[in-house]
């Protein structure tokens, strides 16, 4: 009985949280929470559903945490109940949790440093990557109440993984040096140091004094900045304690890890846990669901703090073998990362037959042809085109290296002069996807007209805003986990994919003050993430935005929208008259059924690999192409929709149905005669002259269906 553990139970006691404070400056009121960008009542509604979770805890009004400069923990809360204490024989004084000399409580997620229960944590050891963490995050951390400094290094490991097996060229993990510094009220006499500690740290670069704690990183190709000497940033108070290690690669943080002058304390707490998460990552990225932090708060209970901690990435997920869960889970998706879905909702099959005729006045089908179409009951399985070899050898002569990175990579690419002619059948034939990210980089750049100069400038002014609070980031965070769930790089939460997702997002919305965040352009940033790193994502975004016109599609009131339908129906009037009726006679307008294919760029309309063709022609030939794949869908089923037994509701069913061609390449050549009859892209440019004269006039309101 001797060695019976002596077990002192206690009840269990709420963590709490402490809030930094802001500087004497800052002002926090409630009008603060209802700030940022505002749409008209006539548009979609962008609104938090913050307030529908709940703490665990009630929540009381927001103040800096008093710091006790003795320690006495009771002095700061006389209701903690006292430390677990354990008394176990040697030989059972085993602990679940390995100890280091330099471990502390702070590691653990939304952890208080005056939690009644002591632990120790497996020290993280951080997986970065250069271009998805805020400098802030990259700044040197020192904070000690006497004035010592006790440093960890971390070694460093790419946090983005991308299914496609068509890279150019892989991101090799860039080792970094990490700092973390011990919070002030958790030990207030620092512990003593082997001498061997000290040269160990005598080695590492000198650390600037008073910058603030940082836990963030940046993706592997875009080196850490230079520091600068005008920059000073604010020294961080004692009250926000440092829950995971910090990167030390820049002192030029413009932003310390506290709450903003009039930012809302939810959109910080989304933004500091993503920050936070980029360093150390998550377990399972890829293949487990993940533990929700943000849109629903870890809990109070122990039993959340160390479910927690425990889904915290350790170092280990690009090192060690793969578990037969994670293997069968490879085993499910295709060829570009998606599950298998064994159904779909409202799947229809797109005919070839209709579009191997040329568009042109067409009078009504019979009147008996059925009002619905064939009903497909899963996806067919995505395929590898018999040609695709051969295309891609084809790609391979046509396209040249213009210019290279430091690491000797290709940065951009060109087109022979000699194969010059064939670039825009080759497109519509399909991009090989070996081929498609440095083809979409080319036809970008082509497009738009931007070089090597400016995609430098927009990288560094990605860097940049993800240390800048936005007004979306709780409505960003929301549509994240949502956005092509389906897919491998996306499924985990707070994974590698959804972790630049919301950068990429955050940073976006930061752009421009007019378009702001729109739901529409998750699917556009996670389709180019599946091909680019996250600084060439927000490139290709401000591209999107300024060349491909898709500024007036964001815009309060989708101006660029409402054109592109206004267009639409003008060809519908003049190709297919009797369809145009029957839309009148419905009273179905186009917006009803057509509005998520010009805001999403018919990324859930169309299978994956379908979408990215339509991509291949649309970064070809600009927004144009997608009125012509809205229009190639209403040809196909213009007997459906001019049957006598068509209705409203069978129509405007049909019309949201999510198609999968029965030929991509006889619905790519049909668009491509269509793109290709300068008459009618002649009309189009009138039609478009026209739509912006109702809109000055007024009368753009009755122009439509």
């Amino acid at each position: 009985m001797d060695d019976a553990p002596a077990l002192v139970l206690v009840p269990p006691t709420p963590l709490k949280f402490d809030s930094p404070a802001p500087s004497p400056s800052a002002s926090y009121s409630a009008q603060s929470r209802h700030s940022g960008h505002r749409r008209p009542s006539s548009e979609t509604t962008i609104f938090s559903i913050y307030s529908m979770y709940g703490d665990e805890a009630p929540r009381t009004s927001w103040s800096p945490s008093p710091v006790v400069s003795n320690g006495d923990r009771k002095s700061q809360d006389s209701s903690i109940a006292p430390k677990v204490k354990l008394k176990l024989p040697d030989n059972q004084r085993q602990s679940t949790y390995k100890t280091s000399d330099h471990s502390d409580n702070s590691e653990l997620a939304y952890c208080d440093d005056n939690d009644a229960y002591e632990h120790q944590t497996t020290t993280v050891a951080p997986r970065t990557s250069s271009s998805c963490i805020p400098s802030s995050l990259r700044a040197s951390a020192v904070a000690a109440s006497d004035g010592q400094r006790e440093s960890l290094s971390y070694r460093t490991s790419a946090t983005s993984s991308y299914i496609s097996q068509s890279r150019e060229s892989t991101h090799n993990p860039s080792n970094r040096s990490l700092h973390s510094s011990r919070s002030p009220r958790s030990s207030p006499v620092p512990p003593a140091r082997p001498a061997s500690r000290d040269r160990e740290l005598s080695l590492l670069p000198p650390l600037p004094p008073s910058l603030p704690p940082s836990r963030l990183a940046t993706p592997a190709p875009t080196p850490p900045r230079q520091p600068s000497p005008t920059l000073q940033p604010p020294v961080t108070p004692k009250s926000l304690p440092l829950k995971h290690p910090v990167f030390s690669g820049s002192p030029s943080s413009k932003v310390s890890l506290e709450p903003s002058e009039g930012e809302d304390l939810d959109a910080f707490h989304v933004r500091n846990t993503y920050a936070q998460l980029e360093v150390s990552g998550v377990k399972g990225d890829g293949y487990e669901e993940g533990i929700e932090r943000t849109r629903a708060r870890i809990g109070a209970s122990r039993t959340s703090q160390l479910q927690a901690e425990a889904a915290l990435g350790d170092g280990s997920e690009k090192t060690r073998d793969l578990d037969p869960k994670e293997i069968q889970t490879l085993a499910s998706v295709d060829r570009y990362g998606f599950f298998a879905v064994a159904s779909h909702d409202r799947l229809v099959l797109l005919n070839s037959a209709p579009l191997l005729k040329r568009l042109a006045p067409t009078p009504a089908g019979p009147s008996t042809a059925p009002a619905s179409a064939t009903a497909l009951r899963a996806l067919p399985p995505v395929s590898t085109a018999h040609k695709e070899m051969s295309r891609i050898a084809k790609w391979t002569r046509m396209l040249t290296p213009l210019t290279r990175d430091t690491g000797a990579n290709v940065a951009t690419w060109g087109v022979r002069p000699a194969k010059e002619s064939k670039l825009r059948r080759r497109v519509y034939k399909g991009i090989p996807d070996a081929w498609r990210g440095a083809a979409w980089g080319l036809l970008m750049s082509r497009y738009s007209g931007i070089g090597v100069r400016e995609m430098g400038l927009l990288a560094a002014e990605y860097r940049d805003a993800l240390d800048k609070p936005s007004s979306y980031d709780i409505q960003i965070d929301l549509d994240v986990p949502r956005t092509i769930s389906g897919h491998i790089m996306f499924r985990t939460r707070y994974g590698a994919g959804q972790r630049s997702l919301f950068h990429v997002l955050h940073c976006f919305s930061l752009r421009c003050d007019k378009c702001g965040y729109v739901q529409g352009m998750g699917p556009i940033a996670a389709t180019l993430l599946c091909y680019f790193d996250p600084e060439r994502v927000y490139a290709s975004l401000v591209w999107l935005h300024d060349a491909y016109s898709m500024h007036t599609v964001f815009s309060p009131g989708f101006p660029g929208l409402l054109e592109a339908i206004y267009v639409q129906e003008r060809i519908t009037e003049l190709m297919m008259p009797d369809v145009f009726l029957a839309f009148k006679k419905h009273m179905i307008s186009t917006t009803s059924y057509a509005t998520k294919w010009y805001i999403t760029l018919f990324s859930n309309s169309v299978p994956f690999q379908t979408q990215l063709r339509l991509w291949d022609t649309f970064l070809l030939e600009g927004y144009d192409a997608f009125i012509a794949v809205a229009v190639a869908i209403v040809w196909v089923y213009r007997d459906q929709i001019t049957s006598a037994a068509a209705n409203f509701e069978t129509v405007l069913s049909l019309l949201s149905s999510f198609f999968v061609p029965e030929d991509e390449d006889t619905l790519l050549a049909w668009i491509g005669h269509m793109l290709g009859d300068k008459k009618l892209r002649t009309s189009m440019l009138r039609w478009k002259e026209d739509w912006r004269g109702l809109v000055a006039s007024g009368k753009d309101g009755a122009a439509l269906l």
